[in-house]
């Protein structure tokens, strides 16, 4: 392999230390193994460690003995053994192993080399594209993004955890907790029993609310938006991508659900001076100190909103995505039907959640089937979600949002303005179904406190001793053996 000397310098690498890994692997029983926790075959600087330890790899996806026999007979099965120098070269590679002790820093030196060339490869790929004038500058933002995080996301990878280890980070998630006065451990919903089910937007999350049209699914996140911006708790940067909705029209509908001045009044100017200054002290004036970013680009796809997302993440500490709705939204490759096309958007979305680990709430449409026999006493079905069962599985969190039909409102008036939300799917908390009060002409909701009560608590049951933190503490220190019989071989 000739010298990749791009930039007039050699390319990161460390050969050597590349046959004593491979070499070892063949030595060793357990040093295959130990080896392809850090390294894949893309990792090795020439094409001839490339191709031997793919074939190693080969042999032990067959559950074969990984030696030097076995390794130059799929060499040769593979008419690959020439390429590598033959059977000699080959063998050779056994004569630089002294020890197998320092074969995970070997291979952690490796991998860093490998690192450092993939960085140079595709920082050549951005600047390429960089001096391509027709390409748009904005494309080539995120895709100079994305070609670094991947290095990372694709050759870092986390170790695996002892059960030793998983407690000692439960005991200490616990003991957090535990000093806090609050259930709340994530972006509060501003409606109480809605927090005490889902302990807030929890970190990571991927939360999609369902409702069919003019049920008020807009008013019920813009709602939410105010409620994390304006928390006493938590206060919390939240950017709205409004995709159906201009943002000075989501602005007057909050205006309208803080100072509880008619929404048409504000819509046609109908205020008097009186007005007017209620309008401006208890709705601009409040709203003013919410940290709420706006995005209004109807043709938004997944690889903007996320490259947006990632610098308001950095300048802004956001934590808090609200997406209207996702059905708007355009992918970034034109492969496939539309469902898979919305599949794509459901695992991008619940993937930049990860990411910048904050919670994403994506409001969806429900399929017109969700009508047929759904009243006030029966909810719809999270499989409605329309154009994909996708979302039904990426979702952490599925809430759905319904209202009394024409005939039960005949039947009792008073339902007249309801809403019911179902927590209909939380991978890590309670289900819940609790009645909402909608005032449509100020486009606000309201939690009826009275109508459901499933939790009696409130914060913690008792203050936390100094001896119980203390002692909390001592196993966060010491690991779970703390009070364990020492000589104890289980």
């Amino acid at each position: 392999m000739k010298e990749d000397l791009r930039y007039g310098k050699i390319q990161p690498q460390a050969k050597d230390l590349e046959e004593a890994i491979l070499g070892a692997c063949m030595l060793e029983k357990d040093a295959y193994d130990k080896a392809a926790e850090i390294l894949t075959a893309d990792c090795f600087y020439t094409d001839a460690n490339q191709l031997i330890f793919s074939a190693m790899a080969s042999l032990a996806g067959r559950n074969m003995i990984v030696d030097l026999p076995m390794v130059v007979n799929q060499l040769k099965e593979s008419n690959q053994l020439e390429k590598c120098g033959g059977v000699l070269a080959v063998a050779k590679l056994t004569n630089l192993v002294v020890s197998t002790a320092n074969l995970e820093n070997h291979c952690r030196i490796v991998l860093q080399k490998f690192i450092r060339r993939e960085i140079i490869r595709n920082s050549s790929e951005i600047l390429s594209e960089a001096f391509d004038e027709t390409s748009d500058v904005f494309d080539l933002l995120d895709m100079a993004e994305e070609k670094i995080m991947q290095i990372g996301s694709n050759h870092i990878n986390g170790d695996i955890l002892t059960m030793d280890q998983v407690m000692n980070n439960a005991v200490s998630k616990i003991e957090e907790w535990r000093q806090n006065d609050s259930t709340l451990t994530g972006v509060p919903s501003g409606f109480p029993e809605l927090d005490r089910a889902s302990r807030g937007w929890q970190p990571g999350d991927f939360i999609v609310i369902g409702a069919r049209p003019s049920i008020g699914k807009t008013a019920f996140a813009l709602n939410l938006a105010r409620n994390a911006a304006l928390s006493p708790e938590k206060k919390t940067t939240v950017a709205i991508w409004s995709l159906e909705m201009k943002a000075v029209y989501l602005g007057l509908r909050l205006l309208a659900a803080e100072s509880e001045i008619y929404l048409h009044k504000i819509q046609t100017g109908r205020l008097d001076d009186e007005a007017m200054r209620t309008l401006i002290k208890t709705g601009v004036n409040r709203l003013r100190q919410a940290s709420i970013f706006f995005d209004d680009n109807t043709n938004m796809s997944l690889r903007v909103l996320r490259s947006k997302a990632r610098k308001l993440k950095k300048k802004n500490n956001l934590g808090l995505i609200i997406v209207d709705y996702i059905q708007l939204m355009s992918g970034d490759e034109n492969k496939g039907n539309r469902e898979q096309e919305i599949a794509r958007i459901s695992r991008g979305l619940k993937n930049l959640a990860q990411e910048l680990e904050i919670p994403i709430i994506a409001l969806s449409q429900l399929s017109r089937e969700s009508d047929r026999g759904v009243g006030w006493e029966k909810a719809p079905a999270v499989s409605s979600l329309r154009e994909s069962g996708a979302i039904e599985q990426d979702a952490d969190v599925i809430l759905l949002l319904w209202g009394p039909t024409d005939e039960d409102i005949k039947g009792n008036i008073e339902l007249d303005g309801k809403r019911k939300i179902k927590i209909g799917k939380q991978r890590n908390g309670m289900l819940l179904t609790m009645e909402l009060d909608f005032k449509n002409e100020i486009q606000l909701f309201k939690a009826i406190d009275e109508i459901q009560k499933p939790f009696d608590f409130k914060g913690n049951f008792r203050p936390v001793s100094s001896q119980e933190s203390s002692e909390a503490k001592l196993f966060i220190q010491k690991g779970s053996k703390m009070g364990c019989d020492d000589e104890n071989p289980f």
